[in-house]
């Protein structure tokens, strides 16, 4: 996009929502709003004589919804959308259907307020919006990894054998729930316990690991004050709350609090790695994955100065290789690997005795 403008198309049924979005994104002079429907059929018509950059677009719509629409363009055209949803249970659990189906991030609204919240919201809708202009949509519908059987785990670093629990910990942005989605389906019900920070607002966090519960051998859920990690489980941030990790006893229990964002993101991926290195150390491995801007890649080289294993997904298999550079470019990353490797790697971590 170097040299010129990012065109944006909006399309919401919501003359208010067009209205203020269309000023707040003009208002950036890297983004070019290059027009709004109110709905699917009339978006179809503008695109017939230019095609965007961007979508930025609404689920419940009249005519066409959403949903079909993204299905058509990412079957016909792949094109990064950003889905703008509504802060409700019914707008979380389309919005994971969206996800699945390839738009690259959220933006929300609530129900009440909308002007002001989302003239509130300006810098991290354009930043969005210009994340997504980043994404590479060839690798969105990523080759899955190939599952990984515990029979073929490999040897592991002697360090790791000294140790009563391992920790994978995983740090995620843009692109970042297809990409966890080709993990976690890899995985078998035995692996070792994983702690996830994926950005992603308050609610849909939830309706995330519900999804790739229901997707996965291993069991997969929002983290919740003091749960235990365990092995076969792995357990997401709360959107809107960070999370870290502390030693008890043997083991290790997540604790979620609220507090003001890192890097301009709550969860914060620093947040939870910063706390692994410091409480597990060289019995960790960290994984960072697709993702646009920085965070994540100073707690994942305070994790690899604490002895532990740590990987940065490559280029090539990334949607948005933001955070694993800038992790990269720290000396963060023991290791860089494609997307269908990562899965291995966090069984090649374990052995059966420490699981």
């Amino acid at each position: 996009m170097t040299g010129r403008k990012i065109s944006v198309l909006i399309v919401d049924d919501s003359a208010v929502v067009r209205q203020v979005l269309t000023e707040m994104l003009s208002a950036d002079r890297g983004i070019e709003v290059m027009g709004a429907a109110p709905d699917p059929i009339f978006a179809m018509k503008k695109m017939e004589a230019r095609w965007p950059d961007v979508i930025v677009l609404d689920i419940e719509m009249p005519r066409m919804d959403g949903l079909t629409f993204l299905r058509k363009i990412m079957s016909e055209r792949p094109t990064p959308v950003v889905i703008c949803s509504t802060l409700t249970q019914k707008g979380a659990e389309t919005t994971m259907q969206a996800m699945s189906a390839g738009a690259v991030s959220i933006i929300t609204k609530p129900r009440a307020g909308l002007k002001g919240f989302l003239q509130d919201s300006a810098n991290d809708v354009a930043t969005a919006v210009k994340a997504a202009a980043k994404a590479r949509m060839s690798k969105v519908s990523a080759s899955a990894s190939a599952p990984v059987e515990t029979a073929h785990v490999a040897p592991v670093r002697g360090s790791m054998l000294k140790t009563t629990q391992q920790l994978v910990a995983i740090g995620t942005s843009t692109g970042g729930t297809q990409a966890l989605e080709v993990v976690l389906r890899a995985l078998p019900a035995l692996c070792p316990g994983i702690v996830i920070v994926q950005h992603m607002p308050e609610k849909f966090t939830d309706m995330f690991a519900q999804r790739l519960n229901s997707l996965c051998k291993i069991q997969v859920r929002e983290a919740r004050d003091r749960d235990r990690v365990l092995p076969g489980t792995a357990l997401i941030a709360p959107g809107g709350r960070h999370m870290k990790i502390e030693r008890s006893g043997a083991h290790y229990i997540t604790r979620v609090f609220d507090g003001p964002p890192v890097n301009r993101h709550k969860p914060s991926v620093d947040v939870l790695f910063r706390s692994v290195a410091d409480q597990a150390g060289k019995n960790a491995v960290g994984f960072i994955l697709t993702g646009m801007g920085g965070d994540g890649a100073r707690g994942l080289k305070a994790m690899h100065d604490a002895g532990a294993h740590t990987v940065a997904q490559d280029e090539k298999s990334s949607i948005v290789f933001g955070m694993p550079k800038e992790a990269i470019a720290l000396g963060a990353a023991d290791k860089v690997i494609g997307l269908g490797e990562v899965a291995r790697e966090i069984m090649g971590s374990a052995t059966a005795d420490h699981l």
